[in-house]
């Protein structure tokens, strides 16, 4: 299980990457909010979920259009 969380925080040169860090907080904040919201009845406000959603969209979107360090192959 920790090599797994290990390769999901790191970019595509295989460094951690804080973007991969904040995407997946903001993941368990989406789920943790809507576990609480489904179940328990606490009221999360719909521009919170929007938000959290709108984050993750941007950090997946931001790894998708990165590449790899040309120095890496220089080298």
């Amino acid at each position: 299980m920790k090599h797994i969380v290990q390769q999901v925080l790191k970019d595509k040169d295989g460094n951690f990457s804080l973007r991969e860090v904040v995407t997946l907080i903001y993941v368990f904040m989406s789920i943790i909010s809507w576990i609480a919201q489904q179940f328990f009845g606490q009221q999360i406000p719909e521009y919170m979920f929007y938000a959290f959603i709108s984050m993750i969209g941007a950090g997946t979107f931001g790894y998708s259009l990165e590449k790899k360090s040309s120095d890496l192959k220089d080298n």
